[in-house]
């Protein structure tokens, strides 16, 4: 075990070094955005153009990797994202950033699907749990230590990108110097929308309205926090506390969702979101514990409903069609991660920066709504028949790949049998 897991660190070392910069990156842009004034709208294309890149690279990468090969296409994505970096930070002009942005968000998603396919070849039936577990671990770390390095420095100048740009060249070095064989070829991922809303109408039509309201706030929660006047260490510390928080709320709640309707689990989940988004926007707290509080609550709620989401499809799914199923929702999460920041930036643009939370309180309600309606419509499983939770990564932190490694992709033909007659019956 612990030779197998000195094999994999090199691997381990390069996520993280790619997530403190694309944490560090992704929320120094619209930082920087507002500080020189540009409407709303023009930066929550950011997002949009971001999340459409990592869609399309999730979607093509694997063509591109399988002509060059791992590293070769691994050291070009890598190489693409760091010149984007410091070129953000010489070109301040919000046109190029959208079209860099998007660059960068496929070049992410290339890049992260060469690590995860690199660590499911080299992952055992023994280690592929540790190995899933410091993985999502690592890329939490890594995006919430990134933020807060905003922290350390001024927005104002270039340095922080290219503080960016060097933690990108340093993800590149571990990999590209790992005497790892090369994995095999990058699965491709195929959607079927018929088949998945058949399989859980509330997982398909939930996971777009939770990227829409993820997308929102993950990329316009920085402008929101400028225009509110928050300090820039503020504004860090309000946007991972928010992805802290819902780490730790995952397991618990996947533990509850177990034992009941994992519908009314999102449906619960989703009305405190809205909650505490109605609360922000109604209220608009001047206080900055205040603030902080309602955005670790909303925060807590709104990232737990991803796994719980993709779990409660699985559960009517067949236990080898779990990479297929989940592979798919998440390019429906991709999806909604598109339309979010589109709709946000106008709105906040004519309403003001607290009707961001305006945004995400009509998506959770939404949820809400349809998951008490779809536990109406369908008996829920019994406890006993359904797929043990399992912590993952929520959304764009996430690509097709990275679903190899969950231990619960392991063939498992008697129990998929057993569980597949019962779910018939």
């Amino acid at each position: 075990m612990r030779k197998n897991l000195l094999s994999v660190f090199a691997l381990l070392l390069g996520t993280l070094f790619l997530f403190l910069g694309n944490g560090l990156h992704g929320l120094l842009l619209p930082m920087r955005g507002a500080f020189e004034g540009y409407e709303t709208t023009m930066l929550g294309l950011l997002g949009t153009s971001w999340a459409t890149g990592f869609v399309l690279g999730c979607l093509l990468a694997p063509t591109v990797v399988k002509r060059i090969g791992h590293v070769r296409a691994f050291s070009g994505f890598a190489s693409l994202i760091a010149i984007i970096a410091l070129l953000t930070g010489m070109i301040v002009d919000p046109f190029w950033w959208i079209v860099l942005r998007a660059v960068t968000g496929f070049s992410i998603a290339g890049t992260s699907m060469i690590i995860e396919s690199w660590l499911n070849e080299r992952a055992t039936n023994e280690s592929r749990g540790l190995i899933f577990s410091l993985y999502i671990a690592i890329t939490l770390v890594g995006t919430v230590g990134g933020q807060m390095t905003v922290a350390l420095g001024d927005v104002t100048t270039p340095m922080l990108f290219m503080v960016a740009g060097i933690l990108y060249c340093l993800a590149m070095l571990p990999t590209t110097l790992s005497t790892a064989a090369s994995p095999q070829p990058l699965k491709q991922v195929k959607l079927d929308i018929p088949a998945l809303f058949r399989t859980s109408p509330i997982a398909c039509v939930g996971i777009v309205l939770i990227g829409i309201a993820n997308g929102a706030f993950g990329t316009l929660g920085a402008v929101f926090g400028a225009n509110a006047g928050l300090s820039s260490s503020n504004i860090a510390f309000m946007m991972s506390i928010a992805i802290f928080a819902g780490a730790v709320m995952q397991l618990p709640a996947g533990r509850i969702s177990d034992r009941m309707d994992r519908r009314i689990v999102l449906a619960v989940l989703s009305a405190i979101a809205a909650a505490a988004g109605l609360a922000l926007f109604i209220f608009q707290p001047a206080s900055v514990p205040v603030l902080l509080a309602l955005t670790a609550l909303y925060g807590a709620m709104a990232n737990a409903l991803y796994p719980i989401a993709v779990s409660h499809a699985n559960d009517f799914a067949s236990p080898e069609d779990f990479v297929k199923v989940s592979g798919g929702l998440l390019l429906l999460y991709g999806v909604g991660t598109i339309i979010g920041p589109t709709l946000g930036g106008p709105i906040m643009s004519s309403v003001g920066p607290y009707a961001l939370f305006m945004v995400t309180c009509w998506a959770h309600i939404l949820i809400t709504a349809y998951a008490i309606f779809r536990s109406r419509r369908r008996a829920a499983l019994p406890a006993e028949m359904r797929e043990t939770y399992t912590t993952i990564n929520p959304g764009t932190l996430t690509t097709p790949e990275s679903l190899q490694l969950s231990p619960r992709a392991l063939p498992q033909p008697q129990a998929a049998d057993e569980q597949q007659e019962e779910r018939t019956a």
